[in-house]
């Protein structure tokens, strides 16, 4: 049944591989785009991993001539192309921009990008975090810095800047009647986030010690708190209203609203909250504050916020097996098609070979000379 969505009119091919490369053509096919993997060998369907649900699989061996052949024939009926590999990789195995027809869009996602002393190292989030001065604001003020798993450089400055050029370059296209080439790297994506937070540096409001600033728990008002129960609580009362309702219900004097930029102020403070907020439970909190704009939420694990009735009026998340996201952002008109569970590498294969124009001998010859198994 073909998939619905904004994105519908799209064909992307998506080279296999891991992180942030799978998860943009995952959100490609949640909006409706045709994501087609190819792979390197047939495999079981794996339910756990989401980052292919809403994709079609062809597994093809493009180290040989006729699997070169048969990926380029693949690429010529497509939009978007999508790998990540090192530099060179696809070149090596005549894949390359160079290789491909002049309309395609061409998506390249590594962390270090196509060029530069660094292009052919190995490297993770933590290590893009680690070179851009991001890691080094993040975490307690003693001991190490703190990576934000991979959610930062993989998918922050990788995934979200590949989409934003691919979807670009698609825009830049129907003027030109031009594809391009589209270098997305983490090292370029983590700092390109991080305006606001350069302002603050500029302006001298943000001081290089971890834990001490307005948005890295250094704020009273802007961390998080242990309950009586071991629960938690997020406090993120920036504005001053906000502070003032923050204060009310905590049973403290208005006056300390007059000082809550006061840094000098903040470690009395952390300690007062602390003993406040432990000396009740985690629901205890939530019922304080269930009707007010003091911006005060219980930390919830996976399980919790799947039932939480926000998230369940918003219907956030799927009623399914494992644990994932409905497909986001949501659109007035072209609403996209609930996803598909992930299918096995190869599944459609001789579908997707038959698009493309093979017959049948052409099919059994492949599989005869191993471009396929």
């Amino acid at each position: 049944m073909p998939a619905h969505g904004p994105l519908q009119s799209l064909r992307v091919i998506e080279f296999a591989g891991l992180g942030p490369a799978p998860l943009a053509g995952q959100l490609l096919a949640d909006l409706g785009a045709d994501v087609i993997v190819i792979d390197r060998a047939n495999r079981p369907a794996d339910p756990q991993d989401v980052n292919r649900r809403g994709k079609r699989s062809v597994v093809l061996n493009v180290k040989t001539n006729h699997g070169r052949k048969a990926a380029l024939r693949l690429i010529a009926t497509s939009d978007i192309l999508i790998e990540g590999y090192r530099p060179g990789v696809m070149e090596r195995l005549g894949l390359g921009p160079d290789d491909c027809p002049n309309s395609l869009i061409y998506g390249r996602m590594t962390g270090w990008g196509q060029d530069g002393p660094l292009s052919q190292r190995a490297g993770h989030d933590i290590t893009y975090l680690a070179i851009t001065g991001v890691l080094n604001m993040l975490g307690p003020k003693d001991g190490p810095p703190v990576p934000p798993m991979n959610l930062a450089a993989d998918y922050g400055g990788g995934t979200m800047f590949l989409l934003f050029g691919l979807l670009s370059a698609v825009i830049e296209r129907s003027s030109s009647g031009r594809g391009q080439v589209v270098d997305a790297a983490m090292i370029d994506g983590v700092p390109a986030m991080m305006g606001l937070l350069y302002a603050f540096m500029g302006q001298g409001h943000w001081s290089p010690t971890r834990s001490s600033n307005l948005l890295d728990g250094g704020a009273p008002f802007y961390r998080c708190y242990t309950c009586a129960d071991g629960g938690f609580v997020a406090v993120g009362a920036l504005e001053p209203q906000f502070y003032a309702l923050l204060i009310n219900e905590l049973g403290l004097d208005q006056s300390l609203c007059q000082s809550q930029m006061d840094r000098s102020t903040w470690p009395d403070l952390h300690v007062r909250f602390e003993a406040i907020f432990a000396s009740k439970p985690r629901e205890y909190w939530v019922k304080v504050f269930a009707d007010t704009d003091a911006c005060v939420a219980p930390v919830l694990n996976h399980k919790e916020a799947a039932a939480h009735p926000h998230n369940i009026a918003r219907r956030t998340f799927l009623d399914v097996a494992p644990h994932q996201a409905q497909p986001a952002p949501r659109f007035s008109r072209t609403s996209p098609s609930q996803p598909h569970a992930p299918k096995s590498h190869g599944a459609d294969t001789h579908d997707i070979l038959t698009e493309i124009g093979l017959n049948d001998a052409e099919i059994d010859a492949l599989q005869q000379d191993g471009t396929f198994r």
